[in-house]
Parts: C-alpha cells; sequence; structure tokens
C-alpha cells in the first residue's frame, strides 16, 4: 500500500522532464563548454623536473 502514490509522482516527475522544454541560454552553454583559452591552465605536467642531479648520486647504488 502507498507504492501507487509514490509511482504516480515518479510518473509526474518523468512527464515534466520528456516534455517540458525551458528556454536554453545558448551563449551560457558555449561559454561553459568552450573552457579556458589562456595558457595558464595548461598541463601542469607539461614541464618535467629535472632529475639529473639525482640521478647521478643514486646511480651508483644500483650498480652494486
Amino acid at each position: 500500500m502507498g507504492r501507487g502514490r509514490a509511482k504516480a509522482k515518479q510518473i509526474k516527475v518523468a512527464r515534466k522532464l520528456k516534455y517540458y522544454s525551458p528556454e536554453t541560454d545558448l551563449t551560457a552553454l558555449q561559454r561553459e563548454l568552450g573552457g579556458s583559452t589562456s595558457e595558464e591552465d595548461g598541463d601542469p605536467f607539461d614541464e618535467e623536473p629535472d632529475y639529473s642531479e639525482y640521478a647521478d648520486k643514486y646511480n651508483d647504488i644500483d650498480d652494486d
């Protein structure tokens, strides 16, 4: 008992989502999907740190 009311509410919400088409703000959508074009937001892993100092220091350990 009580399942009918919950199911009816779900159907009502589903119909509203299916048939209601709000006015879309296309400029806001384009802004959101366009992303950033600045180079500051680049990949933080583009530049590798210089590990040559550590390589020279620890290469002798691997040769044992």
